[in-house]
C-alpha cells in the first residue's frame, strides 16, 4: 500500500447494532477498525469518516436518532473529516472524490459496516474510478438476510460472499494483521 493510502471508515454507527437487523458476522470488526485507525493516526496518514444519514422512515441511522452516532471506538478526532451521505456509496452526493484528488490520494483502505452494502458499493465505485482499493476483511461485518426466494442466508455466508465478490475484481481483500504487520514495517 502506498504511503498516501487513505483509511475510509464506512458507517461505523450505533444503529447498525439494532437487533432488527439480525445476527451479525465478525464481532471483532470494530476492534480491528480501531487498530487500523490508531496506526493511521500514529503515521499521520489521511483518514475519512463516512456517516450514513438515512432518509428511510424506519432506519436506525436517521440523523435525529441515537443510532446515527459514530461508535466510540472509532470516533473522529477534531480535524478528521466526517463526510455524510444518504445512499450506499460514499462517492455519490458527497465531496469525497474531490477531497481525495486535492490530496493526491490514489490508494484507499476500506473498513466498516456493512460489507455487503455500503463497504462493497463504495469499494466497487472506487475501483471503477481508478483507485487502488484494499478492503480489510476482518474490519468489516455483515448481517444475515433473506434471499430473493425467502431462504435464510447466515451472516458469515453473506460476509464471505461479499468479500469474495470484491477480491481481485474491485479490490484486494486482506486481513488487519497483514496490513499492519508487513515484513518491511510499513503499512
Amino acid at each position: 500500500m502506498a504511503a498516501q493510502t487513505a483509511l475510509i471508515l464506512i458507517d461505523v454507527q450505533l444503529g447498525l447494532d439494532d437487533a432488527r437487523l439480525g445476527e451479525r458476522s465478525n464481532p471483532a470488526a470494530e476492534k480491528n477498525m480501531a487498530r487500523l485507525l490508531q496506526a493511521w493516526r500514529r503515521l499521520g496518514r489521511p483518514i475519512f469518516h463516512i456517516q450514513h444519514m438515512s432518509t428511510e422512515p424506519n432506519s436506525p441511522l436517521r440523523p435525529e436518532l441515537p443510532g446515527n452516532a459514530i461508535k466510540p471506538e472509532v470516533a473522529p478526532l477534531p480535524g478528521e473529516p466526517i463526510i455524510q451521505k444518504q445512499v450506499n456509496c460514499a462517492f455519490i452526493g458527497t465531496d469525497l472524490q474531490e477531497r481525495l484528488q486535492a490530496q493526491g490520494i490514489q490508494s484507499l483502505l476500506f473498513v466498516g459496516l456493512t460489507t455487503e452494502h455500503c463497504v462493497s458499493t463504495s469499494a466497487r465505485v472506487a475501483g471503477d474510478l481508478g483507485y487502488e482499493v484494499v478492503v480489510a476483511a476482518d474490519a468489516t461485518a455483515s448481517h444475515e438476510c433473506l434471499s430473493y426466494d425467502g431462504r435464510h442466508i447466515p451472516a458469515e455466508t453473506v460476509q464471505a460472499v461479499a468479500l469474495a465478490n470484491l477480491h481481485r475484481e474491485f479490490a484486494t481483500v486482506r486481513r488487519t494483521a497483514d496490513i499492519l504487520g508487513r515484513a518491511d514495517g510499513k503499512i
